[in-house]
């Protein structure tokens, strides 16, 4: 069982949870990720083009299955514009075994960040706003699941 969605609305990590636990392996992992605040950030805006995001999201999502023996794989991101303290992703995965179900919900979220097309608009309390670079780490952090 793997699904990804990409949506406007917050998402219930219990109900997530639950049915990868249901998938029946001995181990399930996850990461769920928050609008970061502070510096005056009010607001985190996030654009996508809906088909090229879900072909590549569902990519990755291929890529992690074929990697690691996973009975479930669970992506969501969302999309639009977030306040601080709000998730904007979930990721994860079941396994039989705890090493392929931390790695592999690692690996997602490398890659997520670093290949996800998503555009990232900063707003914030002066009324400016900027739009997010891609940062190098994470360009080598996704890079380090090659090796």
């Amino acid at each position: 069982m793997s699904r990804v969605s990409i949506q406007a609305e917050d998402f219930d990590i219990a109900a997530e949870l639950a049915a990868l636990e249901a998938c029946g392996g001995g181990g399930v992992a996850s990461f769920t990720g928050i609008v970061r605040g502070g510096e005056g950030l009010t607001a985190l805006e996030l654009h996508h083009y809906p088909a090229m995001t879900m072909a590549q999201v569902g990519r990755i999502v291929e890529d992690a299955m074929a990697r690691w023996p996973l009975l479930g794989v669970r992506v969501i991101h969302r999309y639009g514009r977030l306040a601080p303290g709000e998730r904007i992703v979930f990721v994860g995965t079941a396994s039989r075994h705890r090493t392929a179900a931390l790695e592999s919900c690692a690996f997602l979220i490398d890659w997520l960040k670093s290949h996800a097309p998503f555009w990232k608009k900063e707003h914030f309390s002066d009324g400016s706003a900027r739009w997010v670079e891609a940062r190098v780490e994470d360009d080598a952090k996704a890079r380090g699941w090659l090796e």
